[in-house]
């Protein structure tokens, strides 16, 4: 989804709406955080209260049609800001409270506090009909998840700082004004968060207005498979959330006995949790995809519940251990539960068309609204009924997670029928998440998107060439369209490196091959051979004709490592044709590689015309000795007569009596072999060591000659012809190199022929 704003313009919007969201939690975390249930529970708050309290922050999303009307009529960043400011100001009843409990008016001061938190919450749930146009519009590209996590961030810091300092001051055990003071700051950052919002972009309006009808809504939204089983999912997880985390605060409290001073630097580490979710979502989203990350953070959240069910009694009196467990607690808690609240709304932006984004964004919160009202208001009466029957505060809690346990499996189970959007399944992306090189391929290319030059680049996409990771295909070929040529080759070099190809990868790189002759052409057809891009033979034969002889090379190649052999004929044709030594070079590793003994005739009419060339005399014997199966052993052979090709005759003779001696060794352990064919071989050992010799030191081919047609494997019926007819044809004898590869191979059948006898 493209944005309506220009890059200029985006990243300015970004930039306000970031001062936006730190006031804005700032605001959040003084008027309604975990300061607002602190604040109850000191003036002596029942479960049930902070039932309904909690329910509250729920309850507001239901009042989002009424903000739906008034964005028809009013601009949608006018009622944002209008209604922020008003629920900021509506919390002036809550900073009465503490006046109100001091004049000896608690129940009333309780009633103040929920007062000042409904107002807060009615406007709220008005002013968010513009949450997710905003944010739909500010989070648009390729970094949608990484943007989206990065507002999470915001929050999670402030959240964690603004915790501490609270905890700070409410460790002293402060008079209960504190509050006020508290509540009146959260006021005013919250007034300038509405004021800021101003400044943001107004987004695009619904092009078919029509009217809204909430049910019909509702009916369309459950015909939709796949958000139908998103919303059911996201019903339970919510629920559980909005009570585990809402709870956990009484918990602490009411079961541990802990302080207000503890209470809010459990809330440092709740925070904490959410923060680290939202850097390693952050980190991953936007390569892994919103699905994944978001079953990771539900089975977290599943993990943190387990603890509470299994805590002992015994265990509670223990004060160090019981503030290890509840950090624990709150960060896992935070990091599993909030990091899910957080990646849902992500991978719901990506669900539903950018049309329906208000209309849907409307069902998304209803949601959000009725499970964690649902879930916190009934919690709290639940708790109170059990104690009314008589069970501890300790045994409640446990039944109460119990529940949450199993309401999480749930939703786990259904996630399977979620729609991927394109993310990589549950296994893959685990393989990611604990794989240090894709890791670091992601980190890389975080920052190769931030490269501010060409050469940071290069060095960056020189770094990928070195972590090769399927996950940087995206960025890579982006990189592959830079308008700098080193840029391209750094891209396209990195692509070689990995070890599976996207379609659209291979796509582009035949576009590049089309395209960028004499550049990085030659480039992509060599990473098309590797691959076995077999989409990409017909586009390969024809560039073997290119004028470009490093593509056309490079296509022979390509060609050779995917194996078509009826186009071989036609490599061969050209090779002989062509006078340029590097195009011959290739097309002779290309019938190497192609490993068929129909070229060796090729090859020899190659080496009769290469007396000066070579490095081409020495490309062709190796082509020959891959298709006789003996390259790796006569690799050496080769590279020691380079470096001194006065030991020709030497290696040659050191072949034949190595190989002699393996015979007799051989023999010597085959008592039981037939005599007749033990004497053939003891023959043939004997006539190939003076057949040799007279090969290498007198240029005499004969008696080789007839020994290689004697070999008694009919399955060379090609080869042993071709190499017969070699030995003694006198234009080839010159060649040194190709004698000893002969001489090597004749050793090498010998050697067979002595290992296979029975």
């Amino acid at each position: 989804m493209a944005s309506q704003l220009s890059p200029y313009q985006l990243r300015k919007a970004r930039e306000t709406y970031n001062y936006f969201n730190i006031f804005n939690a700032i605001s959040w975390n003084l008027l309604v955080g975990i300061i607002i249930t602190l604040f109850a529970l000191r003036l002596g708050a029942s479960s049930t209260y902070i039932g309904i309290l909690n329910s509250t922050f729920y309850i507001s999303l239901f009042l989002l049609p009424a903000g739906k009307l008034l964005a028809r009529r009013f601009s949608i960043i006018r009622v944002f800001s209008t209604t922020w400011i008003l629920r900021s100001l509506g919390m002036i009843f809550a900073v009465a409270a503490p006046f109100l409990d001091y004049a000896g008016y608690r129940n009333l001061a309780l009633v103040f506090i929920l007062l000042g938190v409904f107002i807060f919450q009615i406007f709220r749930g008005i002013g968010m009909i513009g949450n997710n146009p905003v944010l739909s519009e500010l989070a648009s590209g390729a970094d949608k998840g990484s943007y989206m996590t990065q507002i999470q961030i915001i929050n999670s810091s402030i959240g964690m700082f603004g915790s501490f300092l609270i905890a700070m001051v409410l460790g002293f055990d402060p008079s209960i004004f504190i509050f006020s003071l508290l509540l009146v700051i959260g006021v005013i950052t919250g007034v300038i968060s509405g004021y800021v919002i101003k400044k943001v972009p107004e987004p695009p309006r619904e092009k078919d207005i029509k009217k809204f009808n909430l049910v019909n809504l509702f009916k369309d939204t459950l015909a939709q498979d796949d958000l139908k089983h998103f919303i059911f999912i996201l019903f339970l997880v919510v629920l559980v959330s909005g009570v585990t985390r809402a709870f956990v605060v009484v918990y602490a409290r009411e079961v541990f006995g802990h302080n207000d001073g503890l209470l809010s630097l459990y809330s440092v580490f709740g925070s904490l949790g959410y923060l680290m979710a939202g850097i390693s979502v952050k980190f991953l989203v936007d390569r892994i995809g919103a699905k994944p990350l978001y079953l990771v953070c539900v089975i977290l959240g599943l993990v943190s519940i387990v603890p509470v069910i299994f805590f002992p009694i015994a265990a509670v009196e223990n004060m160090a251990g019981a503030i290890l467990f509840l950090a624990f607690l709150f960060f896992m808690l935070n990091f599993g539960f909030l990091g899910s609240e957080g990646i849902a709304q992500t991978y719901f932006l990506a669900l539903v068309p950018q049309e329906k984004i208000l209309d849907l964004g409307i069902i998304y919160f209803f949601i959000f609204g009725v499970a964690g009202a649902v879930g916190s208001f009934l919690s709290g009466i639940f708790l109170d009924f059990l104690v009314m029957l008589g069970v501890s505060t300790f045994v409640s809690f446990k039944v109460l997670f119990i529940i949450m346990f199993v309401l999480t499996l749930t939703a786990l189970a259904m996630q399977k029928k979620m729609k991927p959007l394109g993310s990589l399944p549950l296994k893959g992306a685990l393989e990611v998440i604990f794989s240090m090189r894709d890791l670091r391929a992601i980190n890389l290319l975080d920052k190769l998107n931030k490269a501010e030059d060409s050469q940071q680049e290069e060095i960056l996409l020189g770094a990928l060439h070195d972590t090769p990771s399927s996950l940087a295909i995206d960025g890579l070929l982006d990189r592959a369209r830079s308008p700098k040529l080193a840029t391209r080759l750094e891209a396209i070099r990195a692509l070689e490196k990995l070890q599976r190809l996207t379609e659209k990868a291979e796509q582009a790189l035949i576009d590049d091959c089309l395209n960028n002759p004499f550049t990085t052409a030659y480039i992509s057809a060599r990473i098309l051979g590797k691959h076995g891009c077999k989409n990409a033979v017909p586009f390969l034969r024809e560039f073997i004709a290119s004028t470009d002889y490093m593509l056309a090379g490079e296509a022979m190649i390509a060609l050779a490592k995917m194996k078509d052999e009826e186009f071989r004929p036609d490599i061969e044709k050209i090779i002989m044709q062509t006078n340029n030594p590097r195009l011959k070079i290739m097309g002779t590793e290309a019938l190497g590689i192609f490993c068929s003994a129909g070229s060796l005739l090729c090859l020899i009419d190659i080496l009769r015309n290469s007396e000066k060339q070579l490095y081409l005399r020495d490309e062709v014997v190796l082509a020959m000795s891959e298709i006789l199966g003996t390259q790796r052993k006569f690799y050496p052979v080769l590279v020691r007569y380079a470096s001194d090709n006065s030991l020709a005759v030497t290696l040659g003779m050191d072949e034949a009596e190595a190989a002699y001696e393996f015979v007799n060794s051989i023999l010597s352990k085959k008592k039981k072999s037939s005599k007749n064919n033990i004497t053939a071989i003891i023959s043939a050992a004997a006539g190939f060591l003076n057949a040799v010799g007279g090969y290498v030191k007198e240029s005499n081919g004969a008696e080789l000659s007839r020994w290689i047609l004697e070999l008694p494997d009919d399955s060379m019926s090609v080869i042993k012809p071709v190499l017969s007819e070699a030995v003694v044809d006198g234009d080839l004898s010159i060649y040194d190199c190709l004698r000893l590869l002969i001489v090597h191979w004749a050793a090498h059948e010998l050697r067979n022929w002595a290992v296979k006898i029975k």
